[in-house]
């Protein structure tokens, strides 16, 4: 055996960089396994980073052409370079990637290259040579759910991978999907001057988000030239050399249509990447969604093997990821950590952005809770208004006895950064009083989830 850790974790993402990185900081020899070039897995890599500087590009672009008139800056013959912006996505990633490599080399992580297999409960293959390990834990992420009877070649018929990696913009673009990676992908190809039509085989868009929330983003896209197909379902998608024939068909049956696409984007969610781990052989279990099973200490059915992140049930986000990477690592370590897991934000990084933590309205209504509602728009924030992002607004959610906040769901400019105001007030037990007596700097956008947490009183002042 080449050389023996107190923890191997393989894969080099959000959950196994972080878990691998705070291990190494409390004192465990820690080795990580990535099979990639880089580090920083799926997100850094083709997933959330290159997407947000995608999205950053074309924001300022249809900020330029539309909306810059408004202040009085005027700027003719505006066009963009699409080549220029996929360089730029391409430095980005890289800085990102190489900030993960210093990092383990800081705090003398040992990148172990290649894939990794686990042979037995304290041994991991990488590229032939086998390691030790006193722990194992399984980081290894998600992939892109396929649809049967569509053959993704990653050129007309793509994933997210080669949605980021188009080399010009598409006259029409069919997106099978409406969640969070088809509209922000959506948004980027439709602001550089695509048109976008998303099908959705349920009745709304963000499933999973606050249906209000999500009515009102449908009416805000559609006002950006967005086309939807709610209630229907791809069951055709054949590539030719100029494009794609994508047939459509009611979700509850009926007559079909048939769109004709430069390039569809396939995005009805992720599942775990856990091929070639060797689990069956080793004996760790898996649930009937093809998840690692753990218990709340994440543990696997394989007593030294754990598992974190997208390989494990909850919800497929780099932060969660992080933090179960954080709390198994401190666990290792001797602590007792705990996450809150209805403290946990999930965003959409399109503009106006979506942003919810904490329970919807109606997971309370199924669970019989009775909860007061405050809600307060954007149109009546200072901020926004000077700013000319208006759409939107912040809901708060709390129990209707003791007040505290059960949840809260945003549409609006950096409703990403605003969620977390609740999220800590969540995490901490808060009232919506406690968030309404805060003292909250004039004029900022903060104002308004000020304000929503307010009209949980009835007592709003700016409306």
């Amino acid at each position: 055996m080449s050389d023996s850790f107190d923890v191997i974790i393989i894969g080099a993402g959000p959950g196994g960089y972080v878990c691998a990185i705070r291990a190494a900081q409390l004192g465990l020899k820690v080795a990580c396994v990535e099979k990639r070039a880089t580090l920083g897995g799926t997100c850094l890599n083709i997933g959330c980073i290159p997407s947000k500087a995608l999205l950053q590009s074309s924001e300022h672009f249809e900020e330029t052409k539309h909306k810059l008139a408004d202040h009085g800056i005027v700027v003719t013959g505006v066009s963009f370079d699409l080549a220029r912006m996929q360089a730029r996505k391409a430095e980005v990633v890289g800085a990102n990637v190489k900030g993960v490599e210093f990092l383990f080399k800081k705090n003398k992580v040992t990148w172990l290259k290649g894939a990794g297999r686990i042979v037995n409960p304290t041994t991991v293959e990488v590229a032939g040579v086998e390691y030790g390990a006193k722990n194992i834990v399984i980081a290894t992420g998600s992939e892109s759910i396929p649809l049967r009877g569509i053959e993704v070649d990653e050129t007309r018929i793509v994933t997210s991978t080669g949605a980021l990696e188009l080399a010009r913009v598409p006259d029409h673009l069919v997106v099978i999907g409406g969640g969070v990676i088809g509209l922000e992908l959506g948004s980027v190809w439709a602001r550089l001057g695509a048109k976008v039509t998303v099908v959705e085989y349920l009745d709304r868009l963000t499933p999973g988000m606050d249906n209000e929330l999500g009515k009102a983003f449908e009416r805000v896209l559609t006002k950006q030239g967005f086309k939807f197909k709610l209630k229907s379902k791809v069951t055709a998608a054949v590539a030719d050399a100029t494009g794609v024939n994508v047939t459509i068909e009611p979700a509850a049956g009926g007559a079909a249509e048939t769109l004709r696409a430069d390039v569809v984007l396939l995005a009805i969610g992720r599942r775990p990447h856990i091929e070639g781990l060797g689990l069956p052989e080793v004996g760790v279990a898996l649930d009937e969604r093809g998840r690692v099973k753990t218990d709340a200490h994440f543990a696997t059915s394989v007593p030294g093997i754990y598992a974190i992140g997208d390989a494990i049930a909850g919800a497929m986000l780099a932060h969660k990821a992080e933090d179960e990477g954080v709390a198994l690592a401190e666990q290792l370590a001797g602590q007792k950590p705990h996450i809150n897991y209805n403290a946990i934000p999930s965003v959409v990084y399109t503009w106006p952005e979506l942003a919810s933590v904490g329970e919807t309205e109606e997971q309370l209504k199924a669970r019989g809770q009775a909860y007061k509602i405050g809600k307060f728009p954007f149109t009546a924030n200072g901020r926004a208004r000077a700013m000319g992002d208006m759409d939107g607004f912040v809901k708060i959610l709390a129990d209707a006895k003791t007040d505290a906040v059960l949840g809260a769901h945003i549409m609006g400019p950096d409703a990403g950064t605003l969620i977390a105001e609740i999220a800590l007030a969540i995490e901490f037990g808060a009232s919506a009083e406690d968030v309404a007596r805060t003292c909250h700097a004039h004029p900022t956008l903060s104002e308004a989830v000020k304000e929503a947490a307010l009209a949980v009183d009835g007592r709003a002042l700016h409306i």
